[in-house]
């Protein structure tokens, strides 16, 4: 299988990317694209580590093959804060204004959920909350102070 190039919209900017037909999302964003952001956790889809937004829904960029983003709208960790002035996206300032950051492995992957959901859902339920980062894992905070994190985000206007 021969390499190709494809442009990708990364956080609202076209990229043109040689990619190998296998070569997995969080490896073009992490080692083409330089947007170290994005981490890779387990590999197999089950941490959430990985997460990005691929026109306006999570996804797990360690299942996405980087060729069949092509032509969607792909937003990563680094994308969420404001462009012009650098200023952090509420949902950023939510987690650290809670303590919902520890070690910080899993928090781009738990920020880009609860920024997806308050897209779709600008008031959540604290079960819906629950609901949308089930795929995520800690192993440091907890879940209670990230909860709290989205709900107050969403208590004081959303993400947007």
């Amino acid at each position: 299988m021969k390499n190709q190039l494809i442009t990708l919209n990364i956080n609202g900017e076209d990229m043109d990317l040689v990619v190998a037909p296998t070569d997995l999302l969080v490896e073009v964003l992490r080692k083409k694209a330089h947007l170290t952001g994005t981490k890779k956790g387990c590999g197999q889809g089950d941490c959430g580590a990985c997460t990005v937004i691929i026109d306006g829904k999570a996804v797990l960029s360690c299942l996405t093959l980087a060729i069949a983003c092509q032509g969607k709208k792909i937003t990563t960790i680094e994308g969420i804060a404001d462009r012009k002035t650098g200023e952090m996206n509420p949902i950023q300032k939510a987690f650290l204004n809670h303590g919902a950051v520890q070690c910080g492995y899993c928090t781009p992957g738990m920020i880009l959920s609860s920024y997806a959901l308050l897209c779709e859902n600008p008031h959540p339920t604290r079960q819906e909350i629950r609901r949308a980062l089930s795929g995520n894992l800690c192993r440091c905070t907890g879940y209670i102070l990230i909860l709290d994190a989205v709900e107050a985000c969403a208590a004081e206007g959303g993400v947007l």
